[in-house]
């Protein structure tokens, strides 16, 4: 019997379109590569907003979320996480605010149900108010007038101008090393940036290569589709990488393929439908 093909997808900017919706044709494609294929996604959205996006499709792979923080299957067991603990996470908060900058921390509350938290700060730059606009009905959020980390810190995340957050970066690597990952990118549609900074081992190629050992898969045997920088990781991991018409340059000049389509011409979806 042949081995299935291993299909795994980034999700805003990618398969979602820009309104954050999926299309009938998306999801009408999916379902159908399911019966012969093994998809999922590799997503920094949360497990509930993954689940809410997602309800309509069936995944058969575990799930990796939070970019790469948390892997979880698709009946909420989860298979692995990797967080920063409170004093780590503290002493980030502390070297940032030498840069009149304070960031959102995403934390797991309980393991058990899966229960995130999303802190944000009182003093906010006008990128961060901005981002919160799509976060305003969000269960998990929580301002904080001092904001400090929790016991499991899934990300610590700045919003802001590339002025204020690439000397921010360097003066993270500089402090903290290797202890932590950094993820520096632009926000595609404003010209504000966002720092990501996660476990070492939280990104989406470590987790990549821990779904493909769970299911027993090389890595070689995974395609992949992404369109920004937490993505070049999977892209260089997997044995088939795809940039949607819409990503970043540096993940096209990664990628084995670049779609003639964007998310919101169904590109992954279009892809997926003329491959056997």
């Amino acid at each position: 019997m042949p081995t299935k093909p291993i299909y795994i997808t980034d999700l805003d900017h990618t398969f979602l379109r820009t309104d954050q919706s999926v299309s009938d044709f998306s999801t009408k494609i999916w379902n159908e590569k399911t019966k012969n294929s093994i998809l999922s996604v590799a997503t920094a959205r949360s497990f509930q907003k993954s689940h809410d996006f997602l309800e309509k499709l069936h995944l058969d792979a575990p799930m990796i979320l939070l970019d790469g923080t948390m892997i979880v299957s698709p009946e909420k067991k989860i298979i692995d996480i990797k967080t920063v603990n409170k004093a780590l996470g503290d002493a980030v908060i502390d070297e940032g605010s030498k840069y009149g900058i304070y960031p959102f921390v995403i934390a797991l509350k309980e393991i058990k149900t899966l229960d995130e938290a999303f802190l944000f700060p009182t003093t906010l730059n006008t990128h961060q108010h901005g981002v919160l606009e799509n976060y305003r009905n969000d269960p998990r959020m929580a301002e904080c007038k001092h904001i400090r980390a929790m016991e499991m810190n899934l990300k610590i995340v700045y919003f802001g101008d590339l002025k204020t957050l690439k000397p921010l970066t360097e003066h993270f690597e500089k402090t903290f090393g290797k202890e932590l990952e950094y993820k520096l990118s632009p926000e595609k549609y404003s010209d504000g940036w966002f720092l990501t900074i996660l476990h070492p081992e939280g990104d989406k190629a470590h987790a990549l290569q821990k779904v493909a050992d769970y299911i027993n898969r090389d890595t070689q045997d995974i395609t992949v589709f992404g369109d920004s920088i937490n993505d070049i990781g999977m892209f260089k991991l997997a044995g088939t990488s795809v940039a949607v018409s819409n990503a970043l340059d540096e993940v096209k000049a990664v990628a084995d393929i670049i779609l003639p389509h964007s998310n919101d011409e169904d590109g992954v979806a279009k892809y997926l439908e003329n491959t056997k």
